[in-house]
């Protein structure tokens, strides 16, 4: 570290802890060219996490787009209050598990595979969007998707 008295950049650390709840290592230092002290903060560098879209082009990772993605599919549903945060805590903990750079897809198939089991109306606007769906037969495919995927399998 350099000195911000001197300049120099020769120390050594007299005192190291934690800081900022363990976010962060606070360093007290002691300059070997002036002898003053002063304190350093060490901290994990956050790396954002990157979106690739369909077009190509690439944006910094936000989660409330999600979310307002989310509770636009779920107005007016009774879904559980808190249950679209935790959707998206869900998500983002995948996010950043993926890396540096995640897809489109990728986020719109985690939203889809979480509204699939908290609601099949809000699960069918996502999808509406994300699909592009053009036309009834489209809504009529993804209910049958829907149906044949969730129905409970009966017994003999």
């Amino acid at each position: 570290m350099r000195c911000p008295y001197c300049a120099d950049d020769h120390d050594r650390v007299v005192d190291s802890r934690p800081a900022d709840e363990g976010a962060a290592v606070r360093r007290r230092r002691e300059c070997l060219g002036c002898g003053r002290r002063f304190t350093t903060y060490e901290r994990h560098e956050i790396v954002p996490v990157m979106v690739r879209k369909r077009s190509g082009l690439v944006e910094p990772y936000d989660p409330a787009k999600v979310l307002a993605g989310i509770e636009r599919a779920i107005a007016g549903r009774s879904v559980a209050d808190g249950a679209a945060i935790a959707v998206v805590e869900d998500i983002d903990e995948r996010v950043r598990a993926q890396g540096r750079e995640v897809t489109t897809e990728f986020l719109g198939r985690a939203v889809l595979e979480h509204l699939r089991t908290l609601d099949p109306v809000s699960y069918l606007r996502f999808a509406s969007v994300y699909k592009g769906f053009d036309d009834v037969g489209d809504f009529e495919r993804e209910v049958e998707e829907l149906h044949k995927t969730t129905a409970p399998k009966r017994r003999a």
